[in-house]
């Protein structure tokens, strides 16, 4: 058994909000022990470097490139899981060693990174959003075209349900067909051709259903939500609020009360006003939508009612591998710099029922670490400063100007072994 050391980097374990100096051991892709002047077989030197747990990202669509429907329409079908590898390595080397995948990647691609056959993050599949007729997942356009970002296949079923009985069984076909986590549109959004964010979406006995059923199965419901939409889904017990703008007080107060999670995919409200800057062609009334966003407060009160925040970027509505753009939103929003790694940490893990295994540094956790230059709590940049990214120990990906991340320890003179002293590095 090889006993790996990531020697003298500034650790920040995510169970406190502190970062101090300390060495990391790992053992067969647990960490075994997290202190000074660690023993090992061989080595990795962090000095002067920030030790990381892998980091998370809560909301991303693995399958899209863009959101280009004319493009997607004329690409062969197939070609979603291909973009999704490269997607899915771009994610990784931005040090995110695990995604929740809000709608695109089916059980192949969890499988796929499951057994090697692609590198990229741990992922949660959902396969495909619940959507009521008529709403933001419908596929319908108001000139009757039926144009799908997410097209149907078997292992990706159709979604448009009415009503609790067909929701029970649809609920039944996405976990039945591989689905980690239940995903429910309960109000309209920013860029679908129908209603507008503060528009409800569904009924109570249906988001009751939802949640009753991905229970039973053992499933939690996260809900891209916004106003009365978000305080339906908090009211019937779903798991978390994807996106959330326009939540008023008592939702808010809900949402503490409950440890309702809120991923605010702020990057996501960046990406589309840059598009727009960028000459993006919008209609009118989802260019409206999109500058309405940036005036929203939601995300800040939400700091200050004590909500339980996780890091979500909705990718690639801001690209894919620049996932961290998503820490200094969050400290422009109220968060210090430790709390936002918290989000994109241990918070998320807790959120998508990972914490035991992954989320910190603590013995007995999996070896997800990430190795940055510099200081770990330095967030505006910390994704331009990502050396290397270990899932279970194992280096998958490495900075091309780092070389040999992983040596050989110093051997130990006698006399220092006889005394059980270190030796001086």
């Amino acid at each position: 058994m090889t006993r790996t050391v990531f020697r003298g980097g500034t650790v920040f374990d995510a169970v406190g909000r502190a970062a101090e100096v300390a060495d990391v051991a790992v053992e067969e892709g647990v960490i075994a022990e997290v202190g000074p002047d660690l023993d090992g077989d061989t080595e990795v030197d962090c000095t002067g470097q920030g030790v990381l747990p892998g980091l998370f990202d809560c909301h991303v669509h693995l399958t899209m490139s863009d959101t280009d429907l004319f493009r997607t329409a004329q690409e062969p079908f197939s070609l979603q899981f291909f973009e999704a590898a490269i997607n899915m390595a771009a994610t990784l080397a931005a040090g995110v060693t695990t995604v929740r995948d809000a709608g695109g990647a089916d059980l192949g691609v969890r499988v796929a990174q499951e057994r090697g056959l692609v590198a990229g993050p741990r992922t949660q599949v959902s396969l495909n959003m619940l959507s009521q007729t008529g709403g933001h997942g419908d596929p319908w356009w108001p000139s009757t075209c039926v144009m799908d970002l997410l097209p149907p296949h078997p292992g990706r079923p159709p979604v448009v349900v009415d009503g609790p009985e067909e929701i029970r069984r649809k609920i039944r076909e996405l976990v039945r067909a591989g689905a980690d986590v239940i995903k429910v549109a309960t109000s309209g959004g920013i860029v679908s051709s129908g209603a507008g964010p503060e528009i409800p979406h569904f009924r109570d006995d249906e988001i009751a259903m939802m949640v009753t059923e991905a229970s039973a199965a053992r499933r939690f419901v996260m809900a891209h939500a916004h106003g009365a939409g978000a305080k339906a889904a908090v009211r019937n017990g779903v798991r978390s609020i994807e996106h959330g703008s326009h939540l008023d007080d008592e939702t808010l107060e809900e949402m503490a009360r409950r440890r309702v999670w809120l991923v605010p995919t702020l990057a996501s409200g960046l990406g589309l006003r840059e598009s727009l800057r960028d000459g993006a062609t919008y209609p009118d009334h989802i260019r409206e939508k999109i500058e309405r966003m940036g005036a929203d407060r939601s995300v800040r009160r939400a700091i200050e009612a004590g909500v339980p925040i996780a890091m979500g970027t909705d990718a690639p509505l801001y690209p894919h591998g620049k996932n961290l753009m998503e820490l200094p939103l969050l400290v422009e929003q109220g968060m210090t710099p430790a709390d936002a790694l918290h989000a994109a940490t241990l918070s998320a893990a807790e959120l998508m029922g990972l914490h035991r295994s992954l989320g910190s540094i603590e013995p007995g956790k999996r070896a997800d670490l990430v190795i940055v230059d510099g200081d770990p709590l330095r967030v505006h940049d910390l994704g331009e400063r990502v050396r290397a990214v270990y899932q279970d120990g194992r280096a998958v990906h490495v900075r091309p100007d780092v070389s040999a991340p992983v040596q050989a320890a110093p051997e130990t003179s006698d006399a220092s072994a006889a005394s059980g002293s270190s030796v001086s590095r």
